[in-house]
């Protein structure tokens, strides 16, 4: 029998969408009611629970960025619960108020590890006193009396590992038209849970500690899946109204990809996923992450940007070096990089292929261990404080950048894209377009240097007004040159610092002086070398 021809993409597309068919029509509609056991019940039931439970001995966290706004209601709110044992505010390196207004307010507030609200929830675990955690959002509003005991009562009892709010009579758009009607088709157990992707959730201490919590918008449904796979009781419980910033339309393109990313990788790692064509749906999301384009969007009317090298600006150790240790590929490397290629494009694709079949896991092992350079993550919060956005820009590829990007709380990170499939790296790089000379520009093809400018011919309101650039090596001369002010710290080629026409930085301390001074009221354009070492 002759083998048959691969799908098209339309019959592809049509396949999925009769597929999804037969799976939606057979799924049974939600339960009614404001409770609902999810998994066997082997505990008391929620009705015959005690309505008092005993003073403070619920751990209440609250993880939260820049929200200055409403942080003091929150944290005054939940201590004023008599379940409330101590609240706990994870900031995530926010550039207001809100750690200062806090700990006012309250609360015992520590500095996340890392940028991400799932890194901040298990930063909060890893704190609590407590084996009954309550989670809040940081921005919510007109609370109805009694929320933490409510979120608890379940969790402290025996009833439930995990209790999920319920409020309103529906989620927001990414709830109802992304995250419902996955979770309909992989876990449909998980079906008729009305906030999927709500962050007001009664938990277990000893369960937080035991899962892996996503960085990003999937960090909820993410959890809801992996207490559900790890056998946890599973408890809705009805808190009434609800009020919270809403999410800008940009933000919640990038959470549907984000959510449909994480349902997508769990149905696989449970056995659910057959159709290998969906996972690239995690590429395409990734892709988008990594363009300029994006990154602009997210700019939110600042006016001055700092870019910063990775490789011996950022760290002191070459990623790709270090990931070559790792991965038994360090003689291959030393080849290619004593080699004569001269051509960018050449070499990235070359060193790319050498890491083939190497898992995404350890790409970002290595990102994460790589030595930070002393001071760099207080220099960018005084950059981010003076009303820069900062952005890491790295020859190497973003899967590293943007962990070393949320290492040092910095905005976005631009590099370019190596890809995987099923996690596992294929050898090939897509080489970012905004390091690429647009056809007017006579410049070499690949190259810093057109980073900035095309972040200098941004159309968006305000106009970009200033640019800064960090870097060390020949490969930052381009994005030096045409920054509106340079710096390098430690250059490797002591005439760096005249080619560029920058200022030498003995640390970062250096820099964030200037950075200091432009937040006290400074023209940027005028300002002079502070600290300058040559």
């Amino acid at each position: 029998m002759k083998p048959r021809e691969p799908f098209t993409p339309r019959e592809l597309v049509q396949a999925l969408m009769r597929w999804w068919g037969r799976l939606t029509r057979g799924l049974k509609r939600p339960a009614e009611g404001p409770e609902q056991v999810l998994q066997p019940a082997t505990a008391p039931p929620l009705a015959r629970l005690p309505h008092q439970m005993p003073p403070a001995c619920v751990s209440v966290v609250i993880p939260a960025l820049n929200e200055a706004a409403r942080i003091a209601e929150v944290v005054r709110y939940a201590a004023a619960d008599p379940a409330t044992g101590e609240v706990i505010v994870v900031d995530d390196s926010s550039v207001d108020a809100t750690a200062a207004l806090a700990a006012e307010a309250g609360a015992k507030v520590v500095l996340s590890s890392m940028l991400g609200k799932g890194m901040s929830m298990a930063d909060g675990a890893r704190e609590a006193l407590h084996e009954c955690i309550v989670y809040l959002d940081g921005d919510l509003t007109n609370l109805q009396p009694g929320i933490v005991t409510q979120l608890a009562q379940p969790v402290y009892f025996g009833a439930a590992d995990l209790v999920k709010a319920r409020f309103g009579r529906s989620g927001g758009r990414v709830t109802e038209l992304t995250a419902k009607p996955m979770l309909k088709v992989f876990f449909p157990e998980l079906g008729t849970i009305a906030q999927p992707l709500g962050g007001l959730i009664g938990v277990k201490r000893s369960l937080m500690r035991r899962l892996t919590l996503e960085s990003g918008y999937g960090v909820d449904v993410g959890l809801l899946i992996d207490a559900h796979r790890a056998n946890a009781r599973i408890v809705e419980v009805d808190i009434g109204s609800l009020e919270h910033d809403s999410q800008p339309l940009l933000d919640l393109s990038l959470m549907a990809n984000e959510v449909s990313r994480v349902i997508f990788q769990r149905a696989r790692d449970a056995g659910r996923l057959h159709i290998d064509q969906i996972s690239a749906m995690y590429e395409t999301q990734r892709l988008a992450a990594a363009s300029l384009d994006y990154v602009l969007t997210r700019r939110r009317s600042r006016t001055r940007v700092l870019l910063l090298d990775m490789d011996g600006t950022i760290t002191r150790d070459r990623f790709v070096v270090a990931l070559a240790q790792a991965s038994g590929a360090q003689r291959e490397l030393d080849l290619l990089l004593d080699g004569q290629v001269q051509d960018a494009a050449t070499r990235s694709e070359a060193i790319a292929s050498l890491f083939r079949f190497v898992h995404r896991r350890q790409f970002e092992k290595t990102a994460m261990e790589l030595p930070l350079r002393d001071g760099v993550v207080d220099c960018v919060r005084a950059a981010r404080r003076a009303g820069f956005m900062v952005g890491v820009v790295s020859d190497s590829w973003f899967v590293a950048a943007e962990v070393v990007r949320r290492r040092i709380f910095a905005d976005f990170a631009l590099a370019h894209v190596l890809h995987f499939e099923g996690d596992v790296c294929t050898g090939r790089v897509q080489l970012n377009p905004a390091f690429m000379a647009s056809g007017r520009q006579p410049e070499a093809p690949l190259c810093k240097r057109h980073v900035v400018t095309r972040i200098r011919q941004d159309h968006g309101d305000p106009q970009v007004q200033e640019i800064w650039a960090v870097g060390d090596n020949l490969n930052d001369l381009g994005m030096l040159q045409e920054a509106d002010r340079a710096f390098v710290i430690e250059p490797k080629l002591p005439s760096l610092s005249r080619q560029s026409d920058a200022v030498t930085l003995a640390s970062f301390a250096d820099l964030e002086a200037h950075f200091d001074k432009v937040e006290r009221g400074g023209n940027v354009k005028q300002l002079k070398p502070l600290g300058a070492h040559g």
